[in-house]
């Protein structure tokens, strides 16, 4: 039985990547958990207490989504950047590109090793949230659905910017300058309605708003926007990461020259 799909060089790549995590545990895992226990710890304690609770839900319970999605989102990019520029930066991405894999086949498996690493760091950060706040998730299926989605959405994002940098100032640029500062302001730590109303009008065009909100509405049925609207924002940038990626591999942008 044959497939369309190379399976065996898509297993090759999706190994090979997952391989790394492992080799590299506490900076891919164990550190982001950290980081993340030490804002409940922080933010729970200083901020909780000064609020009662927040749309209806304790401060600490209101975190959760907000810093499970900072994390998947931030990991995702950095895994999916790191995964396809350290073979750039070593040559051995023409050994990839001049095998009998597809384009499709090659995004698949760096992609979907850095989305899967994203993943299993939101679910270890769920468990650990229950260390220290009690949550419920309303929502179970659109909760995975939100996570799968974002994770391979910014694993996209990744794999764009790996491509696109050409050093590793540029590498790193993006997530601590960009990516890092809109997940901060995207509703993480705070609901967009205890804002002025002019900076809440600004904040809806900062897209991590609508990946916070709609992700928290799969725990407490409460967003700040609506949850279609959610989907339809990650539903874009998703179609126009694709987009950028089919151009890269079309024209061979720093692949091929």
């Amino acid at each position: 039985m044959t497939f369309p799909i190379n399976l065996h060089a898509v297993k090759a790549i999706y190994l090979f990547e997952l391989a790394r995590t492992w080799r590299t545990l506490f900076q891919s895992i164990a550190a982001p958990v950290i980081s993340t226990s030490l804002y409940f710890i922080v933010f729970g304690a200083a901020i909780g207490g000064r609020f009662t609770a927040v749309d209806g839900v304790s401060y600490g319970a209101f975190l959760v989504p907000g810093l499970v999605m900072m994390s998947v989102l931030t990991e995702s990019v950095s895994n999916a950047s790191f995964g396809i520029y350290m073979p750039r930066y070593s040559g051995t991405i023409y050994e990839v590109l001049s095998a009998p894999i597809s384009a499709f086949e090659t995004v698949l498996g760096y992609v979907g090793a850095a989305a899967t690493k994203s993943i299993i760091l939101g679910v270890l950060i769920l468990l650990t949230a229950r260390l220290f706040v009690d949550y419920s998730i309303q929502h179970p299926v659109w909760m995975v659905a939100f996570l799968v989605l974002t994770s391979v959405t910014f694993s996209l994002f990744g794999f764009i910017l790996g491509v696109w940098a050409d050093g590793w100032e540029k590498l790193q640029i993006v997530p601590i300058l960009v990516i890092t500062p809109l997940a901060f302001l995207g509703g993480s730590f705070y609901s967009i309605s205890m804002l002025p109303p002019l900076w809440q009008k600004i904040t809806l065009f900062n897209p991590v708003v609508y990946l916070v909100s709609g992700f928290r509405w799969s725990f407490y049925g409460q967003a700040d926007v609506p949850v279609g609207i959610s989907l339809a924002m990650t539903a874009l940038f998703l179609a126009l990461c694709l987009t950028a990626v089919w151009w890269i591999f079309r024209t061979g942008y720093k692949l091929k020259n």
